[in-house]
């Protein structure tokens, strides 16, 4: 069976259908003759129809002239507002391990660890923003509410870190008691209070991180020309002022972390957040929005239980009457257009089988409509490819740990001056920004090219392109890491692994940094794009949150990655180091990014194969009424 096959009844005068009975001329046809659209059907949701995915104002009322909203100018108080957000994200990350190690007196693994659980959850959390988002709330009021959250939490931070109450004694705690893990702990309360802060920041983090780039998306007409080459430039743009956040972060950050303390450090991300939330509400006269659809679980909860109690029902049966849809081209779904029929995941295609028994007021819970059963189909289908951007959110977690113990044991002085080591994740994010200005005047005319692709290269072959650049990276990360160890036993540096070593420049790290940078710009970019495009109507953020879900999975597999390698690797009783040692000259460093390459490698060879299998929903867009023109003068078989 084709989807083409579907038509609507407007397409079928002669053949009315009821819910009392169908004519004989229709017993024992196939799945997918036509769509059955019944105005005999109450709404599941109760708030009557949205014309598709039409942008309202702030009161949910249509926008009288769209020129005077929306657009670049609504965009940029947006891209404001993600890059304070991303500067506090990247802030404290870069920051909060060290903070733990140096003032709370944390081990350095376990400070490593609980970072990585907060970023981790900050992004796994994303599925309830974007769950609220869609809906109840709006994409702005979840900015909103969110944003204030995150801010209390920054707020919260600052003052553990100002007070000397939240932490313990700093007396007779010099480097070498650091090491030895005999400074004064910190008290469980005050490790209490700082997780609890960590994490109030974390969730805040988890309510705007999935809604900003579907919200800043939706300032842009679909029924544009230029819709898609704006879409595209919008996350470039997005995905920038990500950068410029983490670049401030790395570098503005941690030199007043130097000169003026922690609690002035957290303290600028708590000013930072405050200005771009003022920055955001400014422009809220400007923003376009679209309605919340309803509750997107439900929806998928009701599709499933009706799939399964219709599980025996076979597809084609004299007690069939058809495939259920709401008449018109309006969705029962606010905020959503319909969607077209496709043949996946048949299965689930039962749960729109509208049989005789169903009657004229059937539940929602037995019987869907086809646009509510597609969206769950794109949500499954959707998975594969944020599922195998995992292992590159896992390498970039164990970066900010690992070659930050790498840059320790190297120079870096830069001529006469001499970076912090915290300050060398900066290079990622000057690369990106580098690419990412070179993007569409070098990228895009040579991949065109290549592809004949208007915009380069769509936006799974970034993704591919991506994933390509991060196992270069941890390749070379491998090659050069065995190459620092080797030099470091030989000059006699096995020890002291704190000393610098001076003729082995830190430098060399820029060339997996820049590669993974690469990796972030073409696959994060492009599985935004992707997710937005592709994602339902009216699940646009809960699209978005499959990113930051993948996020948040490869933060916890980084942990859960170093505490398998720890204990396989190492054997206290034997002395036998792990791979992954404090001492990282007595540690095998180059095995771990061996591994991860293997992964890598892996992963790549599975995104490929799915890759191949997705078919882009701009493909077999659905629009009743081209169907009903193409069909207008051709006979209609109901056999």
């Amino acid at each position: 069976m084709s989807s083409s096959e579907i038509k609507s009844p407007e397409a079928l005068p002669e053949t009315p259908a009821t819910h009392d009975g169908v004519s004989n001329s229709t017993h024992g046809k196939k799945l997918g003759i036509y769509f059955l659209e019944s105005d005999n059907r109450r709404m599941a949701f109760g708030r009557g129809y949205a014309v598709g995915a039409t942008p309202v104002n702030i009161r949910g009322k249509p926008i009288p002239d769209l020129a005077k909203t929306g657009g670049w100018i609504a965009a940029l108080f947006i891209f404001g507002n993600e890059m304070a957000e991303r500067m506090a994200y990247f802030g404290l990350s870069v920051n909060m391990v060290a903070f733990m190690f140096y003032i709370m007196h944390r081990p350095f693994a376990s400070s490593s660890n609980a970072v990585n659980n907060f970023l981790g959850i900050s992004q796994v959390s994303s599925v309830l923003g974007g769950f609220l988002a869609d809906a109840y709330l709006g994409r702005y009021w979840t900015i909103a509410i969110f944003a204030t959250i995150y801010l209390a939490g920054l707020t919260g931070i600052t003052l553990c870190a100002s007070m000397n109450i939240f932490m313990p004694s700093q007396d007779q705690c010099d480097q070498l008691s650091l090491l030895l893990g005999t400074c004064e702990p910190a008290k469980s309360w005050q490790m209490l209070y700082l997780t609890t802060v960590l994490y109030v920041t974390g969730f805040g983090a988890a309510g705007i991180r999935p809604c900003v780039s579907s919200f800043g998306a939706d300032q842009f007409d679909e029924r544009s020309e230029n819709y898609k080459s704006h879409l595209d430039k919008f996350f470039n743009f997005f995905y920038l002022s990500v950068t410029t956040g983490a670049i401030v972060a790395f570098t503005l950050v941690v030199y007043i972390q130097m000169k003026h303390g922690w609690g002035s450090a957290f303290g600028s991300l708590a000013i930072a957040m405050g200005m771009s939330n003022m920055l955001f509400f400014v422009g809220t006269p400007l923003y376009r929005h679209r309605l919340p659809g309803g509750s997107p679980l439900t929806r998928v909860a009701q599709v499933l239980v009706a799939a399964f109690q219709k599980r025996k029902a076979p597809f084609s049966s004299s007690e069939l009457i058809g495939l259920y849809e709401v008449p018109g081209k309006r969705s029962a779904i606010k905020g959503s257009g319909k969607i077209e029929h496709t043949d996946d995941f048949r299965c689930l295609d039962k749960a729109a089988l509208q049989l005789k028994e169903d009657g004229v007021d059937p539940s929602p819970w037995r019987l869907c409509t086809v646009t509510q059963v597609e969206e769950v189909k794109i949500l499954i289908k959707l998975v594969p490819a944020p599922a195998c951007t995992i292992v590159l959110n896992l390498i970039l977690t164990e970066y900010l740990t690992l070659s930050v113990q790498q840059a320790y044991t190297l120079n870096t002085h830069l001529g006469h001056l001499k970076l912090p080591v915290t300050c060398m994740p900066v290079f990622p994010g000057l690369s990106i920004f580098l690419i990412l200005s070179l993007y569409y005047s070098v990228f895009v005319p040579i991949s065109r090219r290549i592809t004949s692709h208007p915009r380069g290269a769509s936006q799974l072959q970034r993704v591919g392109i991506g994933l390509a650049f991060s196992i270069f990276s941890v390749a070379w990360a491998a090659i050069f890491e065995r190459y620092r160890r080797k030099y470091a036993i030989e000059h006699g540096y096995e020890v002291n692994f704190l000393t610098p070593m001076p003729n082995l420049s830190a430098y060399w790290l820029l060339i997996q940094y820049c590669l993974i940078g690469i990796a972030e710009v073409f696959c994060v970019v492009g599985l935004l794009e992707f997710l937005y495009e592709e994602a339902p109507d009216a699940m646009k953020s809960i699209g978005s949150a499959y990113a930051a879900l993948a996020g948040g999975i490869g933060c916890f597999a980084a942990s859960i990655l170093n505490s398998i390698v720890q204990s396989v690797t190492g054997n206290p009783g034997k002395r036998q180091q792990s791979w992954l040692s404090q001492n990282i000259n007595t540690g095998r460093f180059e095995y771990f990014y061996c591994l991860l390459t293997v992964l890598s490698v892996i992963n790549f060879c599975a995104f490929l194969y799915s890759a191949r299998r997705y078919k882009y929903r701009a493909e077999h867009k659905f629009g009743i009424q081209e169907v009903v023109t193409s069909k207008q003068n051709t006979p209609t078989s109901r056999t």
